[in-house]
């Protein structure tokens, strides 16, 4: 059986615990910052990133190539270019966010007016204005892995209140939409 590593509070575990809805796995929930669990996933993961998954003796890292090998075992389709795009779209959103979010909690001003600062909220901005008006022009009206991944970073900013998304009202309606989902429900961190 699959075993999935993560947290239930990280936009990328999420993302394949909802995609998982439907398999069977096991979900081993970490603190990944210290203790035990950190030991965990360092014996198993040399990036000491999550998610990751265990298939018998593979072992995979990032959910990107996770969701590409696990596409492949269970013969799901694969992306299309554009879906590919809108995946490094909400990746770029993420990862500047996430890195935000972790200099914050290590005590660092990213209000200041530095350039590393300027870059991550120019990219955040950028990649959820365009991710915006490609949710008004259709591109995530099915529940497929993109819009799974848009609904898991939507959230996971509201959750956190990491950026104002008041302006950027499909986005809002797209999470609205889609919060009542069991898969969304089940995977809350709110609730866990």
């Amino acid at each position: 059986m699959i075993k999935l590593y993560g947290s239930t509070t990280s936009p990328y575990v999420r993302r394949i615990r909802m995609w998982l809805a439907n398999t069977e796995h096991e979900f081993i929930n970490l603190q990944i910052f210290a203790g035990k669990d950190r030991v965990i996933l360092a014996e198993r993961n040399p990036t000491l990133k999550i998610p990751m998954i265990e298939d018998d003796e593979t072992v995979i890292f990032d959910s990107r190539v996770i969701f590409r090998y696990l596409s492949d075992k269970y013969q799901f389709p694969s992306l299309s270019w554009e879906q590919e795009n809108q995946l490094t779209l909400i990746d770029a959103a993420t990862d500047s966010l996430v890195q935000m979010l972790l200099l914050g909690r290590s005590d660092i001003d990213t209000s200041e007016d530095k350039m590393y600062f300027k870059l991550q909220r120019e990219r955040v901005n950028s990649t959820l204005s365009h991710l915006n008006e490609l949710v008004t022009q259709g591109h995530f009206s099915d529940w497929n892995y993109p819009s799974i991944c848009l609904y898991s970073l939507v959230d996971w900013i509201e959750f956190r209140t990491l950026h104002d998304l008041q302006q950027m009202p499909d986005l809002l309606a797209f999470h609205n939409a889609n919060h009542q989902r069991i898969e969304v429900t089940a995977t809350d961190p709110r609730s866990t």
